[in-house]
């Protein structure tokens, strides 16, 4: 597996980078193998500002404010467009805001840490299809990610 990590807000400083992106590293696979997503999955993930997830969420969704995490996934098949069969096994792009990521660690209560990789996690299932407009989608996404989570023993306290 590949995951590819962009540090593009400069918040999280030059030690802190390696032992995160281990945690978030580990929390995407787990998330993938969990999911039985494919074995060669390749993401990329983007650590952003506000100000750079609110024109992302303004371009892509037609939301006019900054968001916690976006998903892009490339292996969707959307109606009127060919299913394009990708050797290469490239899930998509996940964007996370860290600025959002901070506040709602201490809003929640628990740590940066596990608020960051939540929404890795969360972002990952998106990548792979889970959604939670419907109720019981909800509920299944949900189940995920408390799964994988327990296995990160990044539980809710």
């Amino acid at each position: 597996m590949i995951i590819d990590i962009s540090w593009e807000e400069e918040s999280i400083l030059q030690e802190q980078r390696e032992p995160l992106a281990a945690l978030l590293t580990q929390a995407i696979n787990e998330t993938i193998r969990l999911s039985e997503g494919p074995e060669e999955a390749e993401v990329s993930l983007m650590l952003e500002d506000n100000q750079r997830i609110h024109a992302l969420n303004f371009e892509y969704r037609g939301v006019d404010r900054p968001t916690d995490v976006l998903s892009f996934a490339l292996q969707e098949e959307t109606e009127g467009e060919p299913n394009i069969d990708v050797e290469d096994e490239m899930l998509g792009d996940i964007v996370i805001s860290v600025e959002r990521a901070r506040d709602q660690a201490e809003e929640y209560g628990h740590s940066f840490e596990r608020e960051i990789v939540y929404l890795a996690v969360h972002g990952t299932l998106h990548l792979l299809g889970f959604d939670h407009e419907e109720d019981i989608d909800k509920q299944e996404m949900r189940s995920k990610e408390e799964e994988v989570m327990a296995k990160l023993k990044l539980e809710r306290i």
